[in-house]
């Protein structure tokens, strides 16, 4: 028996053999009473009132339970794509999301809250004086319909809710519209919440399944039934709220990194996996796309042109969600999180690196084919023993630099879920409530790793520059 339309749940064996569902759980886990991240016995965990509901549904259903971290705004392509099984993610059941996806019952209502400096909390007390204001709101979401209806509103729409307390703490914003629940739980020294009380239609909150898929609908629907009935929703609300750190000691950014180091390891090697597998298959892509671009046939020349232009010419966050999700939603192939990145950071790389190669073998002095082949040598063992050495040499300053461009931009993957340094850096964001010293720790991570690598990079340069010399 399987509960999603792609077949998504997974059979594992247990120790007696019998067969056990996996389920899996797709969450923004950034949105504390609801999900957050929490170290809990020295393991990073992620709890909240929603993922005691996750685990209860699973439980009733005879499932382990699997959750899948990622963006808010990444949500619904998972479900729709057959990522994940089922959303919980303090998310509104709006008429819009429900042309998607299927809602379960109302488990939870809230009021929303407008949150300010502390400084203006007699400023912005109603919601006529927010008229004109800038207004920092998450993307996707109830509170950015709230505020388009606010008159004259400026709106800054985000994904993380520690980057709209940021964009307020700089002054970047004048006012956030957050979850009552959620702006308690961020409430800190710097931030206050008014008596401004947003005017909305409730909602409530829901669990969101892909359409067409009744037999897990009503087996949610059915555990949210006892689980309101018995009060058990309002009993995890109130452990939860419980569980929230709040504000925390203010810290030096080299102190900070030693209480989340583990954190910032993981990510690293993550990004360097990423970058590792990106360069070697882009190197070979790109090497094979550069000899098309400069075939004598002009179909093969025209791909090889189409192939570079393409990517060259996309962003590389479209090109990650047409192979996470379009695939997936096309033609129901379903890469991993991690199998996506490498994916797109490889035939992204190998575009740039195509070109890269094709200077480097256009720069060597046609002589050099012409010695090869007066020795006897063919076309190709010319190419592979005289040419091409010679150009690869020649851009390999180039080639580095392309490896450093994909140590940066393997940061994108994040957006998918994927648990590579900017990640890392954006859990611990949650978990310390600190705004900056999280991001100040992942810049020096990165910059030592690109500096490090250009030192080696410069080394291999002149030794092969010595090599030339004798």
């Amino acid at each position: 028996m399987t509960y999603s339309g792609l077949n998504r749940l997974a059979y594992a064996e247990d120790s007696t053999n019998s067969a056990k569902k996996t389920i899996v759980l797709g969450t923004s886990a950034d949105f504390p009473p609801y999900e957050f991240h929490k170290v809990i016995d020295g393991k990073d965990q992620i709890v909240g009132f929603d993922i005691q509901i996750a685990k209860q549904i699973a439980a009733d259903m005879g499932a382990e339970l699997k959750i899948e971290d990622m963006s808010f705004d990444s949500l619904l392509p998972a479900l729709t794509s057959g990522r994940v099984d089922f959303l919980i993610s303090g998310m509104n059941p709006t008429p819009e999301r429900k042309k998607s996806i299927d809602f379960s019952d109302v488990y939870y209502r809230a009021n929303q809250a407008i949150m300010v400096r502390k400084a203006d909390k007699d400023k912005y007390n109603t919601m006529d004086t927010l008229k004109g204001a800038k207004i920092g709101v998450q993307k996707s979401s109830l509170q950015e319909e709230i505020g388009q209806k606010i008159e004259g509103a400026q709106l800054t729409s985000l994904d993380k809710i520690s980057d709209i307390l940021m964009q307020l703490q700089t002054n970047r914003v004048d006012a956030a519209i957050i979850e009552g629940p959620v702006a308690q739980a961020n409430l800190t020294d710097d931030f206050a919440i008014t008596s401004a009380v947003p005017q909305v239609e409730d909602y409530g909150y829901a669990i969101g399944v892909k359409k067409n898929n009744p037999e897990l609908l009503n087996s949610i629907n059915a555990t949210l039934a006892h689980l309101i009935k018995d009060g058990k929703v309002q009993e995890f609300v109130d452990e939860a709220s419980s569980m929230v750190n709040g504000q925390q000691k203010t810290q030096d950014t080299f102190s900070f990194f030693l209480k989340y180091k583990d954190y910032y390891i993981a990510g690293i090697k993550y990004t360097l996996l990423l970058s590792i597998l990106g360069v070697i298959f882009g190197f070979i892509i790109g090497l094979f796309i550069s000899l098309l671009r400069m075939n004598r046939i002009a179909i093969l020349r025209w791909i090889g042109v189409a192939y570079i232009e393409v990517l060259r010419g996309t962003p590389m966050l479209v090109q990650l969600l047409i192979i996470h999700y379009g695939l997936a939603l096309t033609f129901h192939i379903n890469f991993t999180a991690l199998e996506s990145g490498i994916i797109t950071l490889s035939i992204n790389s190998s575009a740039y690196l195509a070109e890269i190669f094709r200077a480097g073998i256009q720069g060597v002095d046609k002589g050099q084919m012409e010695a090869a082949r007066s020795l006897g040598m063919s076309s190709s063992q010319a190419f592979r023993h005289i040419i091409l050495p010679q150009a690869i040499k020649n851009v390999l300053p180039a080639i580095g630099n392309e490896f450093i461009t994909i140590i940066k931009e393997s940061s994108i993957v994040s957006f998918i879920g994927v648990a590579d340094l900017m990640f890392q850096a954006q859990v611990v964001r949650g978990i310390s409530f600190a705004g900056l010293n999280p991001l100040l720790v992942a810049a020096v991570i990165y910059f030592i790793m690109t500096f490090v690598l250009s030192k080696l990079l410069g080394v291999l340069e002149r030794k092969l520059r010595t090599s030339d010399i004798h």
